[in-house]
């Protein structure tokens, strides 16, 4: 991969000079679903897919762009004194946005960049593909520029960018993810402190497997968005009658004390799944841990039931997904996975199992909706850095 990418590089942009190359991992969130800015637990692991870079500086201030995925667009250029969004920059906004944030806190670039990406994570499956490109370009210009930042930093500015450059108001956990993951391990993160420890993924006998719906809805950012303010005032509710600082600070006990403070139905529904999913992801690192994995399937279903019908950013295609999985035989748990609308599913599978399971589900859902899933059983892998 790295010699080929780097071939292309050349071919593009000229060979010589000091030719760098990074790659940022996908990843998905084993369960604690829309959490992460509810001030709640996450537990999503980095994959072994994801975005790769290669990047040379320049001796001007001109940025080029090239993304052998959209590769019809050509050479995007910009310069470092426009780093402004807009619709005509497209994918390079996410890019763009890191290095103005970098700037915003005093990291300056002292030069241009040609920069060529190339992702393997699939388009709108909900694995990351947007933080994966932002934590990579908070790489790029740490090594490049030689700032000091850490990796926590660079999933921060990578937030920061995304909230405040593309208008998307996401949580931490898909930019921590991509930049601290550990191989064999997901990150067990308190999203309120940024405390967080390893958990080893040790299934024994089981995969994991995502299965990409091949769908994504057009109403998923404006929904997200929507989602984060009906937490929000549900929260600013229940601080009238309880000191809490986030949704993520109330046991299940407290919720169903206090909740009658909230007075929409609506937002009544979108705090119980922070509250109740917060907890779920607890229980589910503890069974893990005990070697308990029908225990953390159950809850994996639970936290599905909880998304389609409280938080309500499950789609009917999904849902075929999902029934189809609980259906069949050697599943241990399957839910959504991601921001929702589209995207895909996450299935724990006994290893004697996935044959089938890819086989029975593939053909049920094509038969279902008109169109293919795709399957993939993943490793976990580490997070980004420089590809020595």
């Amino acid at each position: 991969m790295k010699e080929k990418l780097l071939g292309q590089f050349e071919e593009l942009f000229g060979a010589g000079g000091d030719i760098r190359e990074y790659f940022a991992p996908g990843r998905v969130n084993l369960i604690g679903e829309h959490t992460d800015y509810n001030g709640g637990h996450v537990f999503p692991c980095a994959l072994t897919i994801g975005t790769y870079a290669v990047v040379r500086k320049r001796q001007d201030d001109k940025l080029r762009f090239y993304s052998v995925n959209f590769e019809k667009l050509g050479i995007v250029e910009s310069q470092l004194n426009d780093l402004n969004p807009s619709k005509e920059a497209g994918w390079t906004n996410y890019p763009k946005g890191v290095m103005w944030a970098f700037e915003e806190r005093g990291f300056k670039l002292s030069s241009g960049l040609d920069i060529m990406i190339y992702g393997n994570i699939p388009n709108g499956s909900g694995l990351s593909s947007s933080a994966s490109l932002e934590v990579l370009t908070g790489v790029v210009l740490k090594d490049m520029f030689d700032f000091d930042v850490s990796m926590v930093d660079i999933a921060l500015i990578g937030q920061y960018s995304e909230n405040n450059f593309n208008g998307m108001n996401c949580g931490i956990m898909d930019q921590f993810a991509s930049a601290m993951g550990k191989k064999d391990n997901a990150i067990f993160l308190d999203t309120s402190t940024l405390q967080y420890e390893y958990a080893p993924v040790v299934l024994k006998d089981a995969k994991i497997v995502i299965t990409n719906s091949k769908v994504k809805h057009s109403l998923v950012d404006s929904a997200y968005n929507d989602r984060r303010n009906e937490s929000e005032a549900a929260l600013k509710e229940l601080q009238e009658v309880i000191d809490i600082h986030t949704l993520g600070d109330l046991t299940e006990e407290q919720f169903e004390i206090h909740k009658n403070a909230i007075k929409d139905p609506v937002r009544l529904k979108r705090a119980k799944h922070a509250v109740y999913e917060n907890q779920r992801t607890i229980k589910a690192v503890e069974a893990l841990k005990a070697d308990d994995i029908e225990t953390f399937g159950k809850l994996m279903n639970d936290s599905h039931i909880s998304l389609r019908d409280d938080y309500e950013v499950s789609c009917e295609e999904i849902d075929i997904l999902v029934n189809l999985a609980w259906k069949t035989e050697g599943v241990i748990g399957s839910r959504i996975t991601g921001g929702g609308f589209g995207g895909c599913t996450v299935s724990i599978v006994k290893n004697d199992a996935v044959d089938n399971f890819i086989n029975v589900i593939g053909n049920a859902y094509e038969e279902k909706v008109g169109h293919k899933a795709e399957f993939y059983v993943v490793d976990i892998g580490d997070g980004a850095g420089a590809l020595s």
